[in-house]
């Protein structure tokens, strides 16, 4: 097939990067479907990390990478990743794009204000614009790619028109000031257009032109499907579908039959509130480290479990495969790759959520809009034997038996092989099993 669609099936921060960057070896162009720069993606080579928020993880190995519609993009940042890299790169964005404007972060802040003010709760946005700026894309109202990169008085026009009622909206419904200068903004973004406007590229067509002639395409998310604005933690969302079945329309691409990799963290991470059955830090948000369980602080410090946008302490919790049973059923994953169960290193004991109860009520199923309900579950566990230092492992015979356990109980319980085992940050810290790269 030469389509592979790399889905996140938690909640995020999986490590789609090593693995996107891992499988583009052998690709000929890499697409990034959805989302925005409110998530990153760290990938290390040879010892040297490389963070994106912007930039689709396959400009390392000098692919064709492609940004497709359903992604807000941010100018600014996509030009400050851009500079670190020597010419042009290989790199296509579709005119379809919207586009990040400062209002939209002026909006995402003064909105989580709000929300804690009326509701005592905010969502835990990343203060990029994300939300904002799908909102704007979806009442009609916003700048698309196409724009940024056109005649500069048009652009100019448009910004100014557009300004004029996100600051009436600020000021006036929020009672703050905005954070930009419009004069600024308007000369920022003309240069901006004028520096990307060689990258404007049909991705839909391009996209569709390579999978008709059999050329080898990886689609890479940016968030989790527990994360998708339908079927995630409602509101605890992103405000796109990161899920299998967006890549089509996001793209612009008929349906088609593709592998879907679903990739899944040795334990669960999550930045900002809502539900986690197996959380290790009392469920609390922000993460106070003082008032979590000693596994918790272990795994997180071994993960180094911090948000690669925000620097924030995700929060910790053990394996959930009612979790991953869920987005099996919503992604259709034909086979799983497994992170970090280097990170597991040095624990006496390792568990794994198999069931939750409730009220006396004991399921396997997963409710992910009842929110309420999820936060009164408790989590069934199995237990497994803990294991010693697997980083140099580099064939699952090598892996301790125990490990071994834990590995073929998540295929048990999902009905999905693990193809893939990373024992460390690196490329070459990696285990394949029956696994192909295309």
């Amino acid at each position: 097939m030469p389509g592979i669609c790399v889905i996140g099936a938690q909640w995020g921060d999986e490590g789609k990067g090593k693995l996107v960057d891992i499988i583009g070896e052998s690709a000929d162009c890499i697409v990034r479907y959805q989302g925005g720069n409110n998530a990153g993606h760290t990938i290390v080579v040879q010892g040297k990390k490389y963070t994106f928020h912007a930039l689709p993880a396959g400009v390392l190995r000098g692919k064709r990478s492609l940004i497709a519609s359903e992604v807000v993009l941010d100018p600014r940042q996509l030009y400050s990743e851009m500079k670190k890299f020597e010419g042009e790169l290989n790199l296509g964005i579709d005119p379809r794009t919207s586009i990040i404007m400062p209002w939209h972060n002026d909006l995402d802040n003064v909105g989580e204000e709000s929300r804690k003010k009326t509701t005592g709760a905010a969502i835990g946005t990343t203060a990029r614009g994300i939300g904002p700026c799908y909102e704007d894309d979806k009442n009609r109202s916003g700048l698309r790619f196409y724009e940024l990169v056109g005649n500069p008085q048009s652009l100019e026009n448009r910004i100014r028109e557009v300004h004029d009622v996100k600051r009436k909206v600020i000021e006036q419904v929020y009672g703050t000031q905005i954070s930009y200068d419009i004069n600024k903004t308007v000369d920022d973004y003309i240069s901006l257009g004028s520096y990307l406007k060689k990258y404007l590229a049909d991705v839909s067509q391009e996209v569709s032109k390579a999978l008709k002639d059999g050329k080898n395409v990886v689609f890479e998310g940016a968030q989790g499907t527990l994360l998708d604005i339908k079927f995630g933690n409602y509101p605890k969302v992103t405000s796109s579908h990161p899920m299998t079945g967006a890549v089509f329309d996001s793209v612009g691409i008929a349906p088609m039959k593709m592998r879907a990799i679903g990739i899944i963290k040795a334990y669960v991470t999550k930045v900002g509130s809502g539900p986690v059955v197996t959380c290790l830090d009392n469920g609390l948000w922000p993460v106070d480290e003082s008032k979590s369980t000693p596994e918790g602080n272990y795994i997180r410090n071994k993960g180094q479990e911090k948000g690669t946008t925000t620097g924030r302490p995700r929060r910790v919790g053990w394996m959930d495969a009612v979790v991953l049973k869920y987005t099996h059923r919503l992604n259709g994953f034909s086979e799983l790759a497994l992170m970090k169960l280097d990170c597991l290193s040095g624990l006496d004991k390792v568990r794994m959520a198999v069931a939750y109860e409730n009220n006396g009520m004991i399921f396997d199923d997963y409710p992910s809009w009842d929110t309420d309900f999820l936060n009164d579950c408790k989590p069934i566990y199995e237990e497994f034997d803990g294991f010693g230092d697997i980083s140099q492992a580099r064939t699952y015979k090598q892996l301790p038996k125990s490990a071994r356990n834990y590995v073929n109980r998540i295929e048990e319980l999902i009905g999905t092989p693990v193809t893939v085992i990373s024992v460390g940050p690196g490329r070459e810290e990696t285990i394949f099993r029956k696994f192909k790269k295309f």
